[in-house]
């Protein structure tokens, strides 16, 4: 809490114990006033909050006028960003985080593993878009034994608060399964089941269309259907657990990736994570396939 913090509520303390003040009418005291302006003036949403709820306790016959000093701000600064989304260029607004983590063995055995991420977003006033590349690439004693490539881009229409349609194109490189190259196309409508402070959560659905390309050199294209789910509970201000799902179904290959993490921030930039990635392949043109797991410990760097 800031010392301006700690000073507008020392003030309403002082106000609401005072006699002359005691059975004040309905319009906000003036000193009261003013640490609410000061405070929307600095446009720090909490301390917005912190200071209106002190002044609804202290002057309950003006909470009208609070909510409505309150709600004014909430619409000026909606406004403001939405003239500054309407005015800026494609290429400006863009936000991101790069995630990065690794191993390395010697002695009886040399061993390298590697894991790193980035994701781009860009949200609009309904339009928002979304890219993410990433690789893990294992190698011990002279084999890969694990190589997989992830490159995809989604964008998304907001119908309202919570219904949306979204797009997917992606590409995958996964040897250790055994295709050279993977296409995904997906389109389809989602909803957010929960939206609240500490829990959200959405699940979106559509038709799909897989092409492989496999290390033996045959080629499939597939119709199927695409599921996923995503959420995210924040445990406390710094820490969050997150699960994001992903399932395809066709007519004789399935397919699951679920990742969870559990992410604390370091500082307003960097976090740090642990993740476990579980990953299913059904039967394909080139074998069977069980569960592959494969747990991270990394760190992330917002932008």
């Amino acid at each position: 809490m800031t010392g301006r913090m700690r000073t507008c509520i020392a003030i309403l303390c002082c106000l609401a114990s005072s006699p002359a003040l005691a059975n004040y009418p309905v319009l906000l005291p003036p000193p009261v006033r003013e640490m609410l302006e000061a405070a929307i003036a600095n446009g720090n949403e909490t301390e917005i909050a912190t200071v209106a709820k002190i002044a609804k306790q202290t002057n309950p016959g003006a909470v009208d006028e609070i909510q409505r000093m309150v709600k004014s701000w909430k619409e000026r600064t909606k406004a403001t960003e939405e003239t500054v989304i309407r005015e800026a260029r494609f290429t400006e607004l863009w936000t991101g985080r790069v995630e990065a983590g690794g191993f390395r063995s010697t002695g009886s055995t040399s061993e390298i593993g590697i894991s790193a991420k980035a994701e781009i977003k860009r949200a609009g006033i309904q339009w928002s878009h979304k890219l993410t590349a990433s690789a893990d690439y294992r190698r011990a004693n002279g084999v890969t034994s694990r190589e997989r490539y992830l490159a995809s881009y989604e964008p998304r229409y907001e119908f309202d608060t919570r219904g949306f349609a979204y797009g997917l194109s992606q590409f995958e490189r996964d040897t250790s399964i055994g295709y050279d190259e993977r296409y995904t196309a997906s389109a389809g409508i989602g909803y957010k089941v929960i939206v609240s402070g500490p829990l959200d959560l959405s699940l979106d659905a559509g038709p799909s269309v897989r092409h492989a390309a496999y290390v033996t050199g045959e080629r499939e294209t597939k119709l199927g259907a695409r599921g996923s789910l995503d959420l995210v509970w924040r445990l406390a201000p710094n820490l969050a657990f997150k699960q994001v799902a992903s399932a395809y179904a066709e007519s004789d290959v399935y397919t699951l990736n679920s990742l969870t993490s559990l992410e604390t921030k370091v500082n307003s930039r960097l976090s740090a994570a642990f993740s476990h990635n579980v990953q299913y392949e059904s039967e394909t043109l080139l074998s069977a396939r069980d569960f592959d797991t494969l747990s991270r410990l990394t760190l992330t760097y917002d932008f």
